[in-house]
């Protein structure tokens, strides 16, 4: 497994633009695909974006499509989450989330195992 650790989150206005990154330990990161998953106060956690381990398929919850990208860099070991014209519903904890690659397909969800402690994305309105 990874041990990913995020950073990036902070206090925005709607409108406005965050860059999430996930720093993740080990040698084999290149091996696994890596999510972006949220958890608003007192809903369930739900998935956001996920690139596979090759790097190809990258795939979003519909309500993220054409605000947010993910993207990874295998050579500093970090996937990353640009978000662009923030809305106040996308106020949450976001989770960095790993999985070993090469068993699930584009828009799969399942599967994820390793995770960060999270950081806090608040948007006002």
């Amino acid at each position: 497994q990874v041990q990913l650790v995020e950073s990036g989150g902070g206090l925005v206005q709607a409108g406005g633009s965050l860059r999430l990154s996930c720093a993740a330990s080990g040698r084999s990161f290149s091996s696994y695909d890596m999510g972006w998953f949220r958890q608003a106060s007192g809903k369930e956690r739900e998935f956001v974006a996920a690139v596979l381990w090759s790097g190809g398929a990258k795939y979003y919850t519909l309500s993220v499509k054409g605000r947010f990208t993910i993207s990874r860099d295998n050579a500093k070991n970090s996937v990353y989450l640009e978000m662009n014209s923030l809305k106040p519903e996308d106020t949450a904890v976001y989770y960095c989330a790993a999985r070993l690659g090469g068993g699930y397909g584009p828009g799969s969800i399942t599967g994820f195992s390793s995770w960060g402690h999270g950081t806090q994305v608040t948007v006002s309105s």
